[in-house]
């Protein structure tokens, strides 16, 4: 497999206080594609993908953020990790690849405005 041509899975995060998320994969991915166009293309793919219930296909989704990448350390967070937005927050005018995107790397697909409550609050419901 090429380095422009990846597997991506993407976290679909409905809610982080009651971590509701479904992870969707993405095989064949251009790296060269901005982060915009990517974002584009996995809100159209969600909202008319089979299996996914509605609360997830219909979700106001506007931010990626990297989770975890290949052959690297993993947080403890079982949604995502709350810290170092300024490094793992994706840039819409930024490349996946200038963005940090690798093969087999997983990022969070979420509502900036539901992650920033969470943030000043992290307390889950369960």
């Amino acid at each position: 497999m090429s380095a422009e041509s990846s597997t991506i899975t993407v976290r679909l995060v409905r809610s982080f206080e009651h971590r509701n998320f479904r992870p969707v994969v993405y095989h064949g991915v251009n790296l060269d594609q901005t982060v915009k166009q990517f974002i584009t293309f996995v809100r159209k793919d969600v909202s008319s993908r089979t299996g996914l219930p509605p609360p997830f296909k219909n979700y106001k989704y506007d931010t990626m953020k990297i989770i975890h990448q290949a052959h690297k350390s993993k947080t403890g967070e079982l949604v995502v990790s709350l810290e170092d937005d300024d490094k793992l927050i994706l840039k819409e005018d930024s490349t996946l690849k200038a963005a940090g995107i690798a093969n087999e790397t997983e990022l969070a697909f979420f509502c900036e405005e539901d992650y920033r409550n969470y943030k000043t609050n992290p307390v889950s419901a369960w």
